[in-house]
């Protein structure tokens, strides 16, 4: 279903079919729109044009899916799981399914909203991993044309419905899952955190054909090993091990795609005493053995 709102500008709003096709994809474009709220009027304009169940958005409701809410002018309130944030132009609204929330402009200024409702078992996985979390649904994301434009590519493909828009439109989803994440956690985390990070790759770039040494790595950076390890994850998603073993084995690639070496001395210029066990880490990490991944580069 596809209202115009009439008399709120360029308001407009969809509540999307889809196909057991879509549903196998495990993500799923339920609605999308925008609102142009004036001040004094209220919310949400001309509650007939939406579903029962999202009318009551100003006074609290359950939804059984996903949301986000990208308010671009205006301010307002926000509660989600009995805590009220203030809202302001910038910020993004993480809807969760099962969790009470309201959200409406204040009456003095009004609001512009854009939003995508969405569900799945890809984003419920996301719920599951605490990617997605109750504790973190208010993002001070601030504006950058890299999400308008998303919202955008979103609005184009459920206006006109083509054929797998919705596969489109939640790739689009995605990409506002991460933008929405990533801003957050790069504004939370200082300067002193990247240069940590950038340090520690490069001292494990310079020392690639050896062995990860992190109390060196530490002392060198003037921060304890534990610190260390700590910084490293919070930025990357990977302890400083993890990180090193991965570019070894980047490396092992390129090594193996060289005609005169074999498996064994790619394992032993790698650092790797053990043939095997580089064969068994080089395996679990790329899904092929090393003489398989051989075989596979040097295909015509």
């Amino acid at each position: 279903m596809a209202q115009n709102n009439g008399g709120t500008g360029n308001s407009y709003l969809h509540y999307l079919p889809y196909s057991e096709e879509d549903e196998k994809l495990g993500m799923l474009c339920t609605t999308a729109g925008s609102t142009d709220v004036p001040p004094g009027a209220v919310y949400p304009p001309q509650k007939d044009k939406h579903p029962a169940l999202f009318r009551t958005v100003a006074e609290g409701r359950v939804l059984p899916e996903f949301q986000i809410v990208y308010i671009l002018r205006g301010e307002g309130i926000f509660t989600s799981g009995g805590v009220t944030y203030p809202v302001k132009p910038g910020a993004m609204l993480l809807i969760l399914p099962g969790l009470r929330h309201c959200y409406r402009p204040l009456i003095e200024t009004g609001w512009q909203e854009y939003w995508v409702g969405f569900k799945g078992r890809y984003f419920s996985g996301l719920l599951e991993e605490g990617r997605l979390s109750p504790e973190r649904v208010f993002f001070e994301t601030g504006f950058h044309e890299s999400i308008l434009s998303l919202f955008n590519q979103i609005f184009d493909e459920v206006r006109t419905q083509q054929p797998l828009y919705q596969m489109k439109a939640c790739a689009c989803i995605l990409c506002l899952v991460a933008e929405m994440l990533t801003r957050e956690r790069r504004r939370e985390q200082p300067n002193y955190y990247q240069k940590i990070v950038g340090k520690t790759k490069y001292l494990m770039e310079a020392n690639i054909y050896g062995a990860i040494n992190l109390s060196s790595i530490s002392e060198q950076l003037g921060v304890s090993t534990s610190r260390l390890n700590e910084i490293f994850k919070t930025y990357t998603s990977m302890t400083p091990y993890q990180y090193y073993i991965h570019i070894k084995i980047h490396k092992a690639e390129d090594l193996l795609g060289q005609e005169d070496i074999s498996v064994k001395e790619a394992a032993y210029k790698m650092g790797f005493d053990d043939q095997y066990y580089f064969s068994r880490l080089f395996k679990h990490k790329t899904g092929v053995s090393p003489s398989d991944w051989r075989k596979f580069i040097k295909q015509p």
